[in-house]
């Protein structure tokens, strides 16, 4: 590094390691780490050390101060600097691939992209690099929601991974592509590359960790696919597959040998995030058939391991997972009757989003639609269709989209006096609305048996037992609710109990069974005073301010309730 001779000059070496000294202190020194760092100028060293001196300096500030200008022109100049020296790929790729983290960490991703780019473009004989690099870039394309882009880089990434034989990274590359395509809602490519993918992946012989882990990117995709179109009982050898994966991960060691291929220095997740992963994609199966006890379970295993994680590991898709987990148990709570539960655990989700921007930019839709499901719970429907008016705007997805709108005609029929409304909403859902309801609903229930959606099933059975009994068929009206009381204590779904109840209390009244009108009267009682206690609760806790909250970032500070403002009629 020194000006005459390949040898570091020792004042250089005796900076340095004070500077490394400094930095991994407990707690670090930073600020003398970045006096040696910055030291090292007053020796005029260099280009090459110039440019190493820069980058670590750079990335010091980035990392650990808020001292972003400064950060900024030591990153720029490395990547500048080393751009004019041959032969110094590492200090020339990292400064251009942190330089350009710290661009979208400024929301700067104008700046960040020509950075890319001109890296890419120069690094094709650097594997490694230029691999990562196209990684970075499609990323940030993924992010903006470019995911034509994303997709076309991946394509290359893959192409370029083949030619250099490492088929570990072209299967990263397309299962990443896979992904993306899957978001996109291109089921058509979609089909033809994971097929592709399995047998890449089958076929690969490696280290068996990184072969796993490809198995089980390949299987949380499958079933992710399998989900995303409500098929709970075709998915399950997927899930069972993938669950098997995983544990057999979790009982090889790490191999300490890296991939001879400079290609294939790649892993896709640690074993622990991805054991966290299959736990998630568990409970969206558990949550989607209707088997809420087990969703509960197996969010609990998931968010004690992912406490245990972040105590030691800052990744922002610790935080992801979070929500998502905690997004999906609120939904269960709700469901099974534990309203001020799922009103703590909507609270949760909003500290976890002040934290960080974009996690509440891409999860504020999903929150103003969980608050909407909680109004709904607890009556309060003005502040329902505020919540869901909110999530409308934030939201282009379009099963969010429908969902949303779906709970919003549900919020109109509750009010009775919303006909105009409701009609024009539910001619945005469905312009073709000209089909008999009751065969409707039949082709419904048909459909959700097919697939074990217990719920849906459930919530299918209970209203053709309610027209049938308004119709005054009794016979085929008790046909219907029985089974759906027994679907709905097994979820159990308190909503559909409640109303299964109070239809069988009527319709043995109106068979003249005493007996079994007046055990069902006594279940509906139950079942209303459970509701009540935990109306009353939800409604007293500070967190019940949430419901007027539509616009910005979530407020951190609640004030205490005197206890509930809604009425309770509509619940019992």
């Amino acid at each position: 590094m020194a000006a005459s001779t390949e040898a570091p000059e020792p004042w250089y070496l005796a900076l340095l390691g004070f500077a490394e000294h400094f930095r991994t202190s407990s707690p670090p020194k930073i600020r003398l780490c970045v006096h040696c760092l910055q030291a090292v100028f007053q020796f005029k060293p260099p280009p090459r050390v110039e440019a190493r001196t820069h980058l670590q300096l750079g990335s010091v500030l980035y990392r650990h101060t808020k001292n972003s200008e400064l950060a900024q022109t030591h990153l720029e100049k490395a990547w500048f600097i080393s751009q004019q020296i041959s032969q110094f790929e590492d200090v020339k790729f990292e400064a251009a691939s942190i330089l350009s983290e710290f661009y979208c960490q400024q929301n700067l991703v104008d700046s960040a992209k020509p950075v890319l780019r001109k890296a890419i473009q120069i690094s094709q004989q650097t594997p490694y690099w230029h691999c990562r690099l196209l990684f970075q870039l499609a990323q940030l394309h993924a992010l903006e929601k470019d995911l034509v882009s994303a997709c076309d880089l991946l394509g290359v990434g893959a192409e370029y991974a083949r030619v250099m034989g490492s088929e570990y990274t072209r299967a990263l590359f397309l299962l990443s592509k896979g992904m993306l395509l899957l978001m996109e809602r291109k089921l058509s490519e979609v089909h033809p590359l994971l097929t592709l993918c399995g047998t890449i992946v089958e076929n690969w012989q490696g280290n068996p960790i990184q072969k796993e882990s490809l198995r089980v990117f390949f299987l949380v995709l499958q079933v992710t696919h399998y989900l995303d179109a409500g098929q709970v009982k075709s998915v399950k050898p997927c899930l069972k597959q993938l669950q098997q994966c995983i544990q057999t991960i979790s009982t090889l060691h790490d191999d300490e040998i890296l991939p001879t291929n400079p290609a294939a220095l790649f892993h896709w997740l640690p074993k622990e995030h991805m054991c966290v992963l299959v736990y998630l994609v568990t409970v969206m199966h558990s949550m989607q058939a209707g088997y809420l006890e087990k969703a509960q379970k197996y969010t609990d295993k998931a968010l004690m391991q992912l406490e245990k994680l972040k105590m030691l590991d800052s990744s922002p898709i610790l935080s992801t997972f979070q929500v998502i987990l905690l997004e999906h148990i609120i939904m269960c709570r709700l469901v099974t009757g534990h309203k001020a539960t799922a009103l703590q655990e909507i609270s949760q989700v909003c500290q976890l989003c002040q934290l960080s921007p974009r996690l509440f930019t891409n999860h504020a839709a999903q929150l103003h639609t969980l608050l909407g499901l909680y109004c709904i719970s607890v009556n309060c429907m003005d502040n329902a269709e505020a919540q869901f008016t909110a999530a409308l705007q934030m939201t282009t997805h379009q099963e969010l989209w429908t969902f949303i709108v779906t709970n919003l005609a549900s919020v109109y029929i509750r009010e009775g006096n919303r006909h105009q409304e409701l009609y024009s909403l539910l001619e945005r859902i469905n312009p073709d609305h000209n089909f008999p309801v009751r065969r409707f609903l039949r082709e419904t229930l048909k459909m959700s048996n097919a697939e074990d959606l217990n719920r849906l099933t459930a919530c299918s059975l209970v209203l053709l037992g309610h027209i049938f009994f308004v119709l005054g068929n009794h016979r085929e009206s008790n046909n219907m609710v029985v089974p759906a009381m027994q679907l709905a204590s097994k979820i159990p779904d308190m909503s559909v109990q409640l109303w299964s109840s109070a239809l069988l209390k009527d319709l043995n009244k109106a068979c003249g069974n005493t007996m079994d009108a007046h055990e069902a009267a006594q279940m509906h009682q139950n079942f209303s005073q459970q509701l009540l206690q935990d109306h009353i609760a939800a409604c007293s806790l500070p967190e019940h301010n949430l419901i007027s909250w539509t616009d910005g970032l979530p407020p951190g500070q609640f004030q205490p309730q005197n206890g509930p403002t809604t009425s309770l009629a509509s619940l019992l």
